[in-house]
């Protein structure tokens, strides 16, 4: 009687997974499931990224730090660009803080996948978990980095204004643009394969279609419109807006809420359409 008292407690604990059809945004019961190794991995991008270096976090404030000289010294001296009256170092600062994380954000999500891949083919558990843990593990370099901010607007004798209470929404706006892309790139990435070697290339070409060298009111007024859908142009807006006490430039912001949140919407779909072929493919 034993054998069969056996099998039986053997085929009570078997769970079946199978794949879900239709469309759907989130399973947010199977990430609480899971949350225990979202968590885990979230924390292991943080200990590992930079481990075995001298500078350590120090990295978080060199890095923004480097680009804000360069940008001051051939954008603000050598091509004199208009900044609407703000000292140029300031200007930048406040932009390259926020694009410094989503860049990086957006890098090592789009490639998250394919990057994890020994992983993937062998538990299940959530794979949106893949591309949604380099954008938190980030956060803790950027929340490192505002240092630089404050430093250079306490130099320059700036303090933000009331429009600092708006701050909380470009940080979620900030943050969408990274998930949302990365949900899109790293689904196809695991077929197309050129997604990580485009990415470097694109990065550096999104930096100048944002106002972070330059104004947004350097656009022409009739491009201005398709010029904010990016939602970039949004986030540099905001932040410069909250910090710096400048008139909120609504125009420029919310088209960029609008196309954050489609990005987002859209890559939560189209992420779980492609997911039940991740294995089989990577």
């Amino acid at each position: 009687m034993s054998a069969p008292e056996s099998a039986d407690i053997c085929e009570d604990n078997v769970a079946v997974i199978e794949p879900e059809s239709g469309w759907r945004i989130l399973d947010t019961k199977e990430l609480a499931h899971y949350r225990d190794l979202f968590f885990f991995l979230v924390f292991r991008d943080i200990k590992v990224l930079y481990a075995q270096t001298v500078l350590g976090f120090s990295w978080a404030i060199l890095n923004p730090l480097i680009q804000v000289v360069v940008f001051t010294i051939i954008f603000g001296r050598v091509a004199g660009i208009e900044t609407d009256g703000i000292p140029y170092a300031l200007f930048s600062t406040v932009a390259i803080v926020p694009w410094t994380y989503m860049s990086n954000a957006m890098s090592t999500g789009s490639t998250s996948l394919v990057t994890g891949q020994a992983m993937l083919g062998k538990i299940y558990f959530p794979r949106i978990i893949f591309p949604v843990t380099p954008i938190l593990a980030k956060l803790v370099d950027f929340a490192i980095s505002i240092v630089l901010i404050i430093a250079v607007m306490i130099y320059y004798g700036v303090w933000p204004s009331v429009n600092l209470l708006l701050l909380p929404l470009f940080v979620l706006m900030m943050i969408a643009v990274p998930l949302g892309i990365s949900l899109w790139l790293s689904a196809l990435a695991i077929r197309y394969r050129d997604v990580k070697f485009a990415m470097p290339f694109v990065i550096r070409m999104l930096i100048y279609s944002a106002p972070i060298v330059y104004t947004a009111t350097a656009i022409p007024e009739s491009w201005r419109f398709v010029y904010s859908l990016n939602p970039i142009v949004g986030v540099i807006e905001g932040y410069r807006a909250c910090l710096l006490g400048t008139e909120i430039p609504w125009q420029f912001i919310l088209p960029g809420i609008f196309t954050s949140t489609v990005l987002v919407f859209g890559g939560l779909l189209y992420f779980h359409r492609k997911e039940k072929v991740f294995v089989d493919v990577i």
